[in-house]
């Protein structure tokens, strides 16, 4: 009997398991946009805004929240492009936003991103010569 209690338990608990959300991560559009990257409407012309690894990134108008994103970190995975081949597979960056897209200095390569990345992020999960990819991403 208590087995059969038991594979019951462990069957609701893998219907269940299998109902929940995996993932906590969004699905939208990256482009990219390049120098010049100041001023910000985040942070001005202050140099120490930017990560030394250059992964940084400007709001799309989805994640500005007013100003609220500026300085919030996003992990970023391209997942699908309309020519094959674009992404770079397995690779994850995380980056810092520092500007909105909608007023960055530097034009992005696609309007209507959900993130623009800096050329260096945009080049570690795609090919450059994308202008724009689908993406996951996830604030932490």
């Amino acid at each position: 009997m208590r087995k059969v209690v038991f594979s019951q338990f462990l069957l609701a608990f893998l219907l269940l398991a299998m109902q929940l959300r995996l993932s906590h991560a969004d699905v939208g559009t990256a482009a990219h946009y390049s120098p010049p990257y100041t001023p910000t409407a985040c942070f001005g012309n202050d140099p120490s805004q930017f990560p030394s690894s250059n992964l940084f990134a400007a709001a799309g108008e989805g994640i500005w929240d007013n100003g609220a994103s500026c300085g919030r970190q996003y992990l970023v995975r391209c997942i699908s492009a309309s020519v094959s081949g674009t992404c770079i597979p397995s690779q994850t960056i995380q980056v810092r936003i520092v500007d909105r897209a909608l007023s960055s200095s530097s034009r992005p390569s696609s309007n209507g991103a959900t993130i623009v990345l800096s050329t260096t992020a945009f080049g570690t999960i795609a090919k450059s010569s994308a202008a724009a990819v689908n993406v996951e991403y996830q604030q932490v």
